[in-house]
């Protein structure tokens, strides 16, 4: 199959490499087109995990991997178009991105935080009439690591993808093709419901605010290993019910992979499958300097993540008061109001929708 990574991220490099080794025609672009001369120099990318170390080498053909430093022509001819980049890039690329996209074409935000609906209104806004899908998981298919400009290192691969697509009239057709790049994926109801399976608005607020001193103090702290104690445990799953509850409210069904599973050895198997979080701790990759006011965990995670799920819990008349908690703490330690910078529906200009008109929106897209 053909297709098309934007993006120079940890998640990008391993969805490179990965895609191109499991016989598919890559397109790999970045924004700036002189950093692709390392992997250029190099032959190809390096990928290193549980099977050994590989290069997966340049070409133009399935199996490799081909550089590509103009957009239009990256994504030219793709069948899907692999974003794994953070949220934050979505407002920048929706709007270059638009004008160029192909009918037919699967746009995979993995994760999105309701990233799908920016490109889904971008495409309007650009009166591209073609009919084109963007679909949004829970998390990155890869626990990964970039190890130099044209190496990476992928701890664990995910194994459940729990995936809506926005709109969501085109989801038998959409996860027909990408379960042809990314067998894992498991359809949800759509775009919202698969924004509202994003883990890391769980997994990364708790740990970078109740870490703040350590991370502050030491060169490199695991938030992972050290970071994740009994205490923090607790503060993550009771936000983890929020997430659920506002789920719930909207109608959403189980499974809502519970962030539990991801720790348990018994229960559901979750996301990367069992022992991925002793995996990641194990691969040391994450002992790491965070600072708190730069860092994507911030940035991504607290800035647009929790404040979407305060926004849609506000909006469907549930109460997140951990959520709303860590986000005022965060706003205090950064000096930043989050929740007025965030991703948020009132931001969108969805605050104002009923439920009904909502679901009309998720199923049908955007009018261009």
């Amino acid at each position: 199959m053909k297709v098309s990574v934007l993006g120079g991220g940890h998640g990008c490099y391993a969805a490179a490499a990965a895609l191109a080794e499991n016989g598919h025609e890559v397109r790999f672009w970045r924004r700036d087109p002189s950093a692709l001369a390392d992997i250029v120099r190099h032959g190809g990318l390096t990928i290193r995990d549980h099977k050994g170390e590989r290069l997966v080498a340049l070409g133009d053909t399935p199996g490799t991997i081909a550089p590509i430093g103009v957009l239009a022509e990256a994504i030219s001819g793709a069948e899907v178009v692999v974003i794994p980049l953070p949220a934050h890039t979505h407002d920048d690329l929706a709007p270059q991105l638009a004008p160029l996209l192909e009918n037919g074409q699967v746009v995979f935000l993995p994760p999105g935080t309701f990233g799908s609906y920016l490109f889904v209104k971008a495409l309007a806004d650009a009166g591209n009439r073609h009919d084109v899908a963007f679909a949004e998981t829970g998390t990155l298919p890869y626990l990964a690591r970039k190890h130099g400009p044209a190496e990476v290192v992928v701890s664990g691969y995910a194994t459940r993808l729990p995936t809506g697509v926005f709109p969501a009239r085109l989801t038998d057709s959409t996860l027909a093709i990408l379960r042809e790049v990314y067998p894992s994926v498991e359809p949800v109801e759509d775009g919202l419901s698969g924004a509202l399976m994003n883990a890391g608005p769980v997994i990364h607020p708790p740990l970078i605010m109740m870490n703040a001193g350590p991370l502050e103090h030491f060169d490199a702290w695991d938030i992972h290993n050290e970071g994740t104690q009994p205490s923090i445990r607790r503060v993550t799953t009771a936000l983890d019910r929020e997430r659920i509850a506002v789920r719930e409210a909207l109608g959403y069904r189980a499974p809502h992979f519970p962030l539990a599973d991801h720790y348990s050895s018994d229960g559901d198997e979750w996301m990367y499958g069992r022992s991925a979080h002793e995996k990641l701790t194990d691969s040391g990759d994450w002992r790491e300097k965070i600072e708190l006011e730069s860092h994507r965990y911030m940035l991504e995670d607290t800035r647009l993540g929790l404040s979407f799920l305060v926004s849609v819990g506000r909006w469907a008349g549930v109460p997140t008061p951990v959520a709303q908690g860590l986000l005022s703490l965060a706003s205090a330690v950064s000096g930043i109001d989050l929740y007025e910078e965030g991703r948020t529906l009132e931001g969108l200009g969805l605050s104002q929708l009923s439920r009904e008109d909502m679901r009309e929106l998720l199923h049908i897209g955007v009018p261009a």
